[in-house]
């Protein structure tokens, strides 16, 4: 009887045993398939981060079609029969193009009235325009001096003076690339994404034989002679501003030494806020994300960065204050949204997270136009009472931790000291959005050359990533700009040249106007990489 109860209770156990190996699995098989999904929709599916705006009444509140940075609307007189025609385009031509007349007039022969005969005259005119393109062309510029001597002491005296003519000094001694030449291939590359390569076979379409090689020489040289120590001023100058945004993300260099050619370096992020009354974007290239690396870059620094949820950011010195970012913590949110079948969606509390994020960003859309000082106030009287609310809400939700609504859970407690400094100061932003846009020029260029060869080749592209990007985000045209540093860096102090480096900086006062683009401020910043996604 006994040997059978212990049967029994042993056949029991088994029996409990499986059933909880079975409910792990069961998990285990739900967490894959999440994952599985998340994953199909990252490759397939939209990028967007956007939620549906007419949603958003069910928090039933007038707020959510408010917006208190705008005026009041005027009356206006609606007059009856009166239509009008228009079309959105964003194309526009500069106005000081050159144009090219071309007249088509009837043959001499041809200008009689073919009821009468007589002769026909001109009683109007119909005008098309149209856009010709000119593809690049290249010129070869022969710099000749002139080199002067004196014939009477030629004739006279055992020393004769002997004088020469200025001429400039070229971006690189001893070779035949121009500044032009350097900031096209620069530009080509690191703004429009078009590798060494793609640029050798455009420049062979139009005949001339320039090697990849030379054009990688030339950009490294160009770096280490000029742009190297504008960039190290650039760096002091950011140090000085107490907001800053920092980011990073991978690079692949293949002769690295020590390291297998599949290692994975990172390309740090470091820029001004928008507080600043000039942009500065600087790209550091460094083997690994250890937060030495942030350590060693921010040196001398004090005041506030905005990042992610990386925990090296938090191993920063006393003196630097982190600020987390809202919009990692709504992405953990949406990302959960995304694998729920659509007709679970309405109802989810993973949308009433989405939604929760997204009344604080508008508010802070609507305290955009206003002074730090009374932001701060705003913040303090309408962002913070919603702010607590979201949380008091999460801490209701008593959500399963292995689940993409219990994740999100988890990260909002773990980031909330961080993410709620924003509160505290009105120059701070409510994300690190800033860092991530400047840094998707990178990530774009990334798909196209995919990796650096050396750590001198990664380095030279940080460089010219930080002069490229910073010159589109103070309103200059890429080209002129570097075409400039690169005239007047191998020059400094001559007669007609910039006295010295700090004239070439972002918010230097002796900016040639060539360098700004001509921009309506009513026309949004355009990049060539925002087109991708």
């Amino acid at each position: 009887m006994k040997t059978k109860e212990n049967s029994v209770e042993k056949l029991a156990r088994i029996i409990e045993e499986k059933d909880r190996r079975i409910a792990e699995l069961e998990k285990q098989v739900k967490w894959f398939l999440s994952q599985l999904s998340l994953s199909k929709h990252k490759q397939y599916g939209a990028s967007s981060e956007q939620t549906d705006s007419n949603q958003i009444s069910m928090f039933n509140e007038v707020e959510s079609t408010a917006d208190m940075s705008q005026p009041e609307p005027e009356l206006t007189e609606v007059k009856t029969h009166y239509r009008r025609r228009t079309r959105l385009t964003t194309d526009k031509l500069p106005e000081d193009l050159p144009v090219e007349v071309i007249e088509h007039e009837l043959p001499e022969d041809g200008r009689n009235c073919s009821a009468c005969g007589s002769g026909l005259h001109t009683m109007g005119k119909e005008i098309r325009e149209e856009i010709k393109i000119i593809p690049a062309k290249a010129v070869v510029v022969k710099h000749i001096r002139h080199v002067y001597g004196c014939r009477n002491c030629e004739a006279a005296s055992e020393h004769v003076p002997i004088v020469k003519a200025d001429m400039p000094e070229p971006v690189i001694k001893g070779g035949f690339a121009s500044p032009e030449a350097v900031a096209h291939i620069a530009v080509q590359k690191f703004m429009m994404g078009s590798p060494l390569y793609r640029q050798e076979q455009e420049w062979k379409q139009n005949g001339i034989l320039l090697s990849r090689q030379t054009m990688a020489n030339w950009l490294l040289k160009a770096s280490n002679d000029w742009l190297e120590p504008l960039y190290e001023k650039m760096r002091l100058k950011l140090l000085k501003h107490s907001v800053l945004h920092v980011d990073e993300t991978t690079v692949q260099v293949l002769k690295e030494p020590g390291r297998a050619a599949q290692s994975k370096s990172y390309m740090w992020l470091y820029r001004t806020s928008g507080e600043a009354k000039s942009q500065i974007i600087l790209y550091d290239y460094q083997p690994d994300r250890r937060y030495i690396r942030p350590r060693e870059f921010l040196r001398g620094f004090s005041g506030f960065i905005h990042t992610d949820g990386y925990e090296a950011y938090h191993k920063l010195p006393d003196n630097i204050i982190v600020v987390g970012c809202l919009a990692h913590l709504r992405r953990k949110f949406f990302d959960g949204l995304k694998i729920l079948p659509k007709d679970k969606r309405k109802d989810s509390d993973l949308l009433k997270g989405v939604y929760y994020c997204d009344r604080l960003f508008r508010y802070e859309r609507e305290f955009a136009s206003l002074t730090p000082e009374e932001r701060l106030d705003n913040r303090q009287r309408i962002s913070k009472a919603l702010f607590d609310e979201f949380y008091n809400w999460m801490e209701g939700l008593g959500a399963l931790p292995s689940s993409m609504l219990g994740k999100a859970v988890s990260y909002a407690r773990s980031q909330k000291k961080y993410i709620e400094r924003y509160l505290t100061d009105g120059r701070l932003e409510i994300s690190n959005n800033r860092a991530e846009r400047s840094i998707k020029p990178f990530v774009i260029g990334r798909k196209n050359w995919l990796f650096a060869n050396t750590p001198a080749g990664a380095r030279a592209s940080a460089v010219y990533y930080s002069l490229v990007v910073t010159a589109i985000e103070n309103g200059f045209n890429p080209f002129e700009y570097l075409m400039w540093v690169l005239t007047q860096m191998p020059n400094l102090g001559k007669p007609g040249y910039a006295a010295s480096a700090e004239d070439l900086l972002p918010d230097s006062t002796v900016l040639p106007e060539r360098v700004f683009i001509p921009r309506s401020k009513k026309e949004p910043e355009l990049y060539a990489w925002e087109e991708e996604e």
